[in-house]
């Protein structure tokens, strides 16, 4: 590498390159983006993208995103839609058609068929000329800029373009959908985030015979036994109707001992700890987790919207559900 060549340069000149072309693009955002926008909200189909080469990678990963945010959408090679896959558009579909140059042989020989298909057909190029913008419905035409590359040929700042158009139509229909957290975290339930939203206190607790509850007037030795066979840090103290008393935690037990207490002949009702930290069974896990990180607990009873006691929830067991890494 020569000493004259300047590599640090040279890396921000395409990002220099690369944000005014982004620059002119947002620039150019106008009635024909709002009429794309539109059509896709309203469409009763999927929206179907398709591109060749590196425009095909940018088409893969904007159909991704649209899906994640709540517009079914998926990418069809164009060459294997010619072999056959053209059966998974129907005439309620919205096919968008993706070519900086607008003449990607792959992607226009499409047109004849999708025409016969019926489907609405939408362009994305950087030629209002093209033979891809005479021919379809709607298009969103690129305004001119520089490639990065400085061969000026490589698809470099129009794929970048083309990607971050990709984004604001996917974000733009999901506030028009209100799409939600929730809504989110039903489409991505085997990630953390999904978990956050999606988990609530009730999937977690320990409940029925799997719970530790004794009542006020039991001895300690029994509640110990109870805590043990039960398998939980904690045991619940409540009344005749399942009302909460109170709790004791191994922690609680472990000073006790310490202090010599008679386990045979106190019961729970005088050493326990009353008026404890309790959690709705219809709390998110995360915000039970969050509450026991502020208390410095390991554990909290369950209540149900009655103020009955109907379970026990541990920190550990919410950890290790993988909602927080």
């Amino acid at each position: 590498m020569g000493k004259e060549f300047d590599v640090v340069k040279a890396a921000k000149d395409v990002f220099c390159t690369e944000i005014e072309a982004l620059e002119r693009t947002r620039d150019a955002i106008d009635d024909d983006f709002v009429r794309i926008v539109d059509l896709i909200f309203q469409c009763q189909g999927k929206v179907v993208l398709t591109g060749m080469g590196k425009p095909g990678h940018i088409a893969t990963k904007i159909a991704a995103t649209l899906a994640s945010l709540g517009t079914p959408s998926f990418y069809i090679h164009p060459g294997e839609a010619m072999h056959g896959d053209l059966g998974m558009i129907d005439n309620k579909d919205i096919v968008i058609l993706m070519s900086y140059s607008g003449e990607s042989s792959e992607v226009v020989s499409l047109l004849p068929v999708l025409k016969e298909v019926g489907c609405t057909t939408m362009s994305i190029t950087g030629n209002a000329n093209s033979t891809l913008a005479r021919e379809t419905e709607y298009h969103f035409i690129f305004p001119a800029f520089k490639e990065a590359c400085y061969l000026h040929l490589a698809p470099t700042s129009s794929t970048t373009a083309l990607l971050v158009v990709g984004d604001a139509l996917a974000v733009v229909l999901s506030k028009l959908r209100n799409y939600t957290k929730e809504d989110f975290g039903l489409h991505h339930p085997a990630g953390a985030l999904g978990k956050k939203l999606l988990v609530k206190v009730a999937d977690l607790m320990y409940s029925g015979n799997k719970n530790a509850v004794v009542c006020e007037n039991t001895l300690l030795q029994n509640a110990i036994v109870e805590m043990s066979s039960k398998g939980l840090s904690m045991v619940t103290v409540v009344d005749n109707d399942n009302q909460l008393k109170g709790i004791l935690t191994d922690g609680d037990l472990k000073r006790m001992l310490e202090h010599s207490v008679d386990v045979y002949n106190v019961t729970i009702g005088n050493v326990m700890t009353k008026n404890p930290k309790w959690v709705d069974y219809r709390e998110m896990a995360v915000d039970a987790l969050q509450q026991m990180n502020d208390l410095r607990i390991t554990g909290m009873p369950v209540l149900d919207e009655n103020v009955r006691v109907i379970g026990a929830i541990l920190m550990q067991d919410i950890l290790k559900a993988g909602i927080v890494k």
